[in-house]
């Protein structure tokens, strides 16, 4: 997978994506990720990508022209599946659309800024809007930055244990179980006998069961689809 950023602050995007499981999943070709500062695309001496809008609202807009021809130029290059913006009043993100946005070859996100974008970009350049929660950031990237890291970490090949993604929380609309490890009994606290067992039949039941208990009480929403 291919993933293309388009931001007025890259430097923000340097450390998410250069540690952990996102910087193996590069290391071993699974992804791609490349950051573009949409500064790089203005015209005028000063590299100004935003301005006053229209109506007197106070805040910036970032301009249409730079935008415009980046994503022009990434689009001569090669096929996009999703032109991503990242905006508070988007679709809300979950586990499923993570899910759906791995299984793209390329992906473009371009991340909002001081006011906000130009409309015109949303209405006619992007093809899909995404919030990942009802609150506003300072700016897109760190938005983008999380939808990288839970789309990337589900593709197969990013991570050593692939069926360890499976049993994360929200891939059935479930939270998870518990886990524990090492020591089995600390400060008088003790792991539940069911995980010594190596009954793993029962161990499943008891997982099973412990997801639908912790769902139900601490996210109900989820089972009832909301």
């Amino acid at each position: 997978m291919r993933i293309d950023i388009l931001t007025v602050l890259p430097e923000l995007l340097e450390s998410p994506f250069s540690h952990s499981i996102i910087k193996r999943a590069q290391a071993k070709g699974v992804a791609e990720i490349h950051v573009h500062n949409i500064r790089d695309y203005a015209t005028d001496k000063h590299k100004t990508v935003d301005d006053y809008s229209f109506g007197g609202d106070a805040g910036m807009v970032v301009k249409i022209e730079p935008v415009f021809t980046l994503i022009e130029k990434l689009k001569a290059e090669r096929i996009y599946d999703e032109i991503i913006f990242m905006t508070p009043d988007g679709e809300k993100y979950n586990q499923q659309v993570a899910n759906h946005l791995s299984l793209k070859n390329n992906l473009m996100i371009l991340c909002g800024h001081y006011k906000g974008v130009d409309h015109r970009i949303r209405e006619h350049l992007t093809t899909r809007e995404i919030s990942v929660g009802d609150y506003v950031l300072t700016g897109g990237e760190l938005a983008a930055a999380i939808v990288v890291d839970s789309v990337v970490r589900i593709i197969p090949g990013a991570i050593s244990n692939e069926t360890s993604a499976l049993s994360d929380s929200f891939q059935d609309n479930l939270l998870s179980a518990p886990v524990y490890t090492r020591p089995a009994e600390f400060n008088g606290w003790k792991v539940p006998d069911i995980l010594l067992s190596g009954n793993f039949k029962e161990i499943a039941k008891w997982q099973e069961q412990q997801a639908l208990e912790r769902t139900a009480r601490l996210r109900p929403d989820l089972l009832h689809g909301e």
